[in-house]
């Protein structure tokens, strides 16, 4: 069996999410039945084709092929011409579609191969779910992904709870969770206290994570030290004195040694699919407090593995509460017990590879 993933934005959350795709149907007795092959765009953010090849597994087979996130008729066209070639030369079984504008050229894609393929499509986040665009970019967004599953037809793969309520509403559905390796993140599971309250968040500063929330919620509490494992082009909205900015690590090791080192991670997104990166802070057993979004209330449980917050003025008692060490090291726990029955990657790829044997 054949299987071709198509994915567009692949940094972040997406690429660790993919790391781990590659190391699991790259492994030997499983890549013997299913042969995998990866149509990627790089070149952001440090996400080189040099890389992909070092750090994915060489059981999978990779390519390079340029597409843009935003709509660009010309450049939209070219990325299409060019992922029909490729897919005309594989022949897959299965194609699988990852974010909203894989799962629009790809479907174009699969339908001038003039043969039926089994189509599965996860949005990771759903575009028209944005809060950094207009509303009439999000109406069109939501036509589209609406049109484009009633024409083109597939599965949709919803990767938490929530997207895939929405998903059910738009076409045939099913649900694998996002998962993280956790065995490997709890190799650097130290347990932590620092003498000033650390609160940290990991990813890129963009538009996605709101860093104008983020550097608010610094500026109301200046007794806490915060930091932002990572950097971006919005950089420049982080101008709280108590915030430190890393820069781009791009030894994963050494992230999740910056992630081990705080005390309660922070999700300020306006927007997700189901973050990758809370997960990682929750295997290695840290509260998590964050916006009530889609996404992060999937992780979330309310007092239990932290909090989830829709006004700034809530955080006074949350913080409050997570003054307290045992406090914080409980709902830790709870944390990493939640992803250690949910959220494992293991369990999701084996879901996935139920799904194309079907």
């Amino acid at each position: 069996m054949k299987v071709v993933h198509v994915v567009e934005a692949l940094e972040g959350g997406v690429y660790t999410y993919f790391k781990d795709l590659s190391t699991f149907f790259g492994d030997k007795e499983i890549s013997n039945a299913v042969e995998t092959t990866i149509l990627y765009s790089g070149h952001r953010n440090g996400v080189s084709p040099e890389k992909v090849n070092a750090e994915f597994s060489t059981g999978v087979r990779l390519i390079h092929l340029s597409m843009v996130r935003e709509i660009s008729p010309l450049k939209d066209l070219k990325s299409t011409i060019k992922l029909i070639q490729e897919l005309k030369k594989i022949n897959p079984d299965i194609v699988h579609l990852h974010s909203s504008k894989a799962g629009v050229l790809g479907r174009i894609a699969c339908f001038f191969l003039f043969k039926k393929k089994k189509l599965f499509y996860t949005p990771h986040g759903y575009a028209f779910l944005r809060t950094d665009i207009s509303k009439n970019s999000r109406r069109l967004y939501s036509i589209i992904e609406n049109r484009f599953q009633q024409i083109f037809g597939g599965t949709i793969i919803a990767c938490g709870d929530t997207e895939f309520e929405i998903a059910k509403k738009i076409g045939p559905s099913k649900l694998v969770r996002n998962g993280v390796d956790i065995s490997e993140i709890r190799q650097y599971f130290l347990p932590h206290h620092n003498s000033k309250l650390t609160v940290g968040i990991l990813g890129r500063i963009t538009a996605a994570r709101n860093p104008k929330l983020f550097n608010d919620i610094a500026l109301r509490f200046p007794e806490f030290d915060f930091v932002w494992i990572g950097n971006g082009e919005l950089n420049a909205l982080i101008t709280a004195p108590n915030i430190k900015i890393t820069g781009w690590i791009l030894d994963k090791k050494k992230v999740f040694e910056e992630l081990n080192a705080i005390d309660i991670y922070l999700q300020t997104s306006l927007w997700e699919g189901l973050p990758i990166a809370v997960l990682e802070a929750m295997v290695l057993e840290k509260p998590v407090v964050a916006t009530n979004i889609i996404g992060n209330k999937d992780l979330v449980l309310q007092n239990q593995t932290g909090y989830l917050f829709d006004k700034i003025e809530e955080l006074n008692s949350y913080f409050e509460i997570l003054k307290d060490h045992q406090t914080r090291i409980s709902l830790g726990q709870n944390a990493f017990r939640r992803t250690q029955e949910l959220f494992d990657k293991n369990k999701s790829f084996n879901q996935l590879l139920d799904l194309y044997k079907e």
